[in-house]
C-alpha cells in the first residue's frame, strides 16, 4: 500500500481534485504540479465534484454482474459437502458435475479451511511413505461402533423417539436400572499400504480369535485380487500381542509389525480409512437398524475399491493398482 504522503494517496488526491475544483488551477498545470497525468487529474478531480472527499478512496474492481459465476445454491452444496462429510475439492468435483478450479474456488471464496486444519489435531509433522508393491504391507486396526436401536435412533426419528427405541429394542442384556445395553459392534480393517486396497469385517468383539479370524477373512480377500501379504502392521492392542495371534502369522509365513506406543500416525493410513469408512457408510446414510447398515458395508467397500477415487493414486481407484488387473507380477 501507498504511504500517506505519495502523491495518489486519498490525501494526495483530495489535494489534486481541490486545486482544480476549489482553487481553479487548469488540468494540465494541476497535473504537472502533482507529477500525474491530465487524464488522471480529470478523473479525481470529477470524483470530487460529485462524491466529495468520500470519491477519494479505491473502490473495488469487481464488475457489477457475474453471469458465469457459480449459483450460491451449487455454492452452499460445496461447502457442506466440505464442512459435513470431510470430502476434498476433486470428490466434490465429481459428485455436483463441477471442474476442480471450480471447487477450489468456491471453498477459497467462503474461507474454508484446508482438509489438514481440520483433521489434524497437531502440528506433529507426519513422515509420508509408501511401499513399492501391493502386499508388502497391510495396515490393520479396529474401530469401535455403537449399535442402533431398532426402529432407528434420534437421527431418524428425533431425540424423545430414540430414547423409547431404545428402551423397546430387543436386548436381553439390561443395566440395574432396566436400560438396554445396546453395546457395540467392532470394525476390523485391514488396507494394503501400496493400492489403498480395503477390507472391513463387523464382528462381535476385539479378542485374539476374532482378530485371527478376520486374519483369515481378510488374507482370503486379498488373494482374491492377486494380493500375497508380506508383512502386516498392527497397535499394540492385546489382540496382536497374543500367542495366537503371533503363532498364526508366523505359520503364514508374514512378518508382524507394531506401530510406536502412543502414536496413531504410524498407522495413519488404517486410521485414515476408517474415518473414511465411518464418513461415507457409518454417518453418511440414516438406518433403521444395526442389520441395515450392516447389509450396506459391502456395497459401500465395493464402491471405494472399485470406483471412489483417490488422491493419492493420481484420483483412481484403489483396483487400478492390484494384480487383478495384470499391473504386477
Amino acid at each position: 500500500m501507498p504511504h500517506a504522503n505519495a502523491f495518489l494517496s486519498e490525501r494526495g488526491r483530495l489535494r489534486l481534485a481541490r486545486l482544480v475544483v476549489q482553487d481553479g488551477w487548469p488540468l494540465r498545470v494541476a497535473a504537472e504540479r502533482c507529477n500525474v497525468s491530465p487524464r488522471t487529474a480529470k478523473r479525481w478531480a470529477d470524483r470530487y465534484r460529485e462524491w466529495g472527499p468520500a470519491g477519494m478512496a479505491d473502490r473495488s474492481s469487481r464488475p457489477r454482474r457475474s453471469p458465469t459465476r457459480t449459483a450460491q445454491a451449487v455454492e452452499r452444496r460445496v461447502v457442506r459437502l466440505r464442512i459435513r462429510k470431510r470430502w476434498g475439492p476433486r470428490r466434490i468435483a465429481a459428485k455436483l458435475g463441477l471442474p476442480h478450479s471450480t471447487v477450489s474456488a468456491v471453498l477459497r471464496r467462503y474461507r474454508v479451511p484446508l482438509l489438514r486444519e481440520l483433521d489434524r489435531a497437531t502440528g506433529v509433522r507426519i513422515r509420508r511413505y509408501e511401499h513399492d508393491h501391493p502386499g508388502d504391507l497391510v495396515h490393520i486396526d479396529i474401530k469401535k461402533l455403537g449399535r442402533i436401536p431398532d426402529g432407528g435412533g434420534h437421527r431418524v426419528v428425533g431425540r424423545s423417539q430414540g430414547i423409547r427405541n431404545r428402551f423397546a429394542t430387543r436386548h436381553t442384556a439390561r443395566t440395574g436400572y432396566r436400560h438396554p445395553k445396546l453395546g457395540y459392534t467392532y470394525l476390523h480393517s485391514a488396507v494394503d499400504d501400496h493400492s489403498r486396497l480395503a477390507y472391513t469385517a463387523i464382528l462381535p468383539d476385539e479378542t485374539k480369535q476374532s482378530a485371527v479370524a478376520f486374519w483369515h477373512q481378510a488374507r482370503a480377500f486379498f488373494a482374491s485380487y492377486g494380493i500375497t501379504i508380506q508383512a502386516v502392521l498392527t497397535d499394540n492392542g492385546s489382540a496382536y500381542r497374543s500367542r495366537l495371534w503371533r503363532q498364526t502369522l508366523h505359520a503364514d509365513g508374514v512378518q508382524h509389525r507394531h506401530t510406536r506406543p502412543y502414536r496413531p500416525q504410524t498407522n495413519g493410513k488404517a486410521e485414515r480409512f476408517i474415518r473414511t469408512m465411518l464418513n461415507g457408510w457409518a454417518y453418511g446414510a440414516i438406518y433403521r437398524s444395526s442389520i441395515e447398515r450392516t447389509h450396506a458395508l459391502d456395497g459401500w467397500l465395493w464402491h471405494y475399491n472399485h470406483r471412489r477415487p483417490h488422491a493419492a493414486l493420481g484420483h483412481r481407484p484403489p483396483l487400478s493398482r492390484t494384480n487383478l488387473l495384470g499391473s504386477y507380477s
